[in-house]
């Protein structure tokens, strides 16, 4: 399938010229970096027609006013209140007009013509199921655009109190890093949530996002559930910008409790029993504090160095971890 060079006027015009892709961005008080999102988006030249529907979660920031105001082309859904990520990807999928669903976080580039290449391998390789592109950072540096999926040793490889005897570095390494070849396309079990494309159909036939996920863990929960019916193909020529973990640190009293309950969901629901969950949701509980006490450590002696930068990422991740332990634990083990 090839498509015109041409950028397609769907903003001017939206009702004459149906959207082939419909682009779904989940926000929530990121204003500046979903404004630079939906300018990439307008200002390139996709070559295919698109429509973008975002839904924010009850920003405080100012950003659905953004929106409404800079981009009266863009399909805006106003929540009272922070829903999720899977429930708002979800509410932009209800209003999809596009045959295709493009799921694109907000902290996200998309260069000229992406849609077009994402768009053109689907349609010449209809064997496969979820398209991910590579994401490179902003500065330019490749990051880990798929994996393989997580194993509950992978995961207690990080827990401090574990990882000091090297039981579980090899499942973690496997899972994080050693999987992951930047150049090529290839078969994957696990895509990045960042950005995803997919058939609409399939989308459904898969069960859309499960909104037991708030935020993290719905990407391996979808990836599993496509995978059971199409291969999840990375395609590394095509190429987003990702600003990634900008706005989880922006809002890591949200982020970092949700993603610790996010895991335990995706774990249940792929079989692990109850003892070995049990297990882990205890040591998680035991290691919370000490590393929050370490990062607090560690953010002190970067700052008494002079490097503020990584002394603010160490404060956060402590301040993550103690609103993990004070306002989200009973929600953990209830998980």
């Amino acid at each position: 399938m090839r498509l015109t060079n041409e950028l397609c006027p769907l903003a001017t015009a939206p009702a004459a010229i149906r959207p082939v892709v419909s682009v779904c961005i989940a926000n929530w008080n990121c204003c500046e970096l979903l404004h630079g999102c939906l300018v990439s988006l307008f200002e390139g030249n996709q070559g295919v027609p698109f429509e973008v529907i975002v839904v924010d979660n009850g920003s405080t920031d100012g950003a659905a006013e953004m929106v409404a105001e800079k981009f009266p082309e863009v399909r805006l859904v106003r929540n009272a209140e922070n829903r999720g990520f899977s429930t708002a990807n979800n509410q932009a999928a209800d209003l999809a007009r596009g045959d295709y669903l493009f799921f694109l976080n907000n902290d996200t580039l998309v260069p000229p013509r992406a849609l077009a290449e994402l768009l053109e391998y689907c349609a010449d390789h209809p064997e496969a199921g979820m398209i991910g592109p590579r994401l490179r950072g902003g500065d330019g540096e490749d990051q880990i655009s798929y994996r393989a999926k997580p194993t509950l040793g992978a995961l207690l490889h990080r827990v401090g109190l574990l990882r000091w005897t090297g039981l579980f570095r090899n499942a973690y390494y496997d899972y994080r890093r050693n999987s992951f070849v930047a150049d090529g396309v290839r078969t994957v079990d696990v895509l990045m949530g960042a950005a995803v494309f997919l058939r609409r159909d399939l989308f459904e036939a898969a069960g859309r996002w499960d909104e037991t996920y708030r935020f993290g863990g719905e990407d391996l929960d979808l990836s599993t559930q496509v995978g059971r019916r199409k291969p999840l193909v990375y395609v590394g020529d095509v190429e987003i910008v990702h600003f990634g973990r900008v706005a989880s640190r922006a809002n890591v009293s949200f982020a970092s409790p949700n993603v610790a309950i996010g895991y335990v969901h995706y774990f249940r629901k792929c079989g692990v029993g109850n003892g070995r969950l049990w297990l882990y949701k205890l040591l998680v509980t035991l290691d919370a504090p000490v590393q929050g006490a370490a990062k607090l450590v560690q953010a002190g002696v970067r700052w008494l160095r002079g490097d503020r930068d990584r002394a603010a990422k160490s404060r956060l991740a402590a301040v993550g971890l103690w609103h993990f332990l004070v306002n989200d634990l009973v929600r953990f083990w209830r998980a």
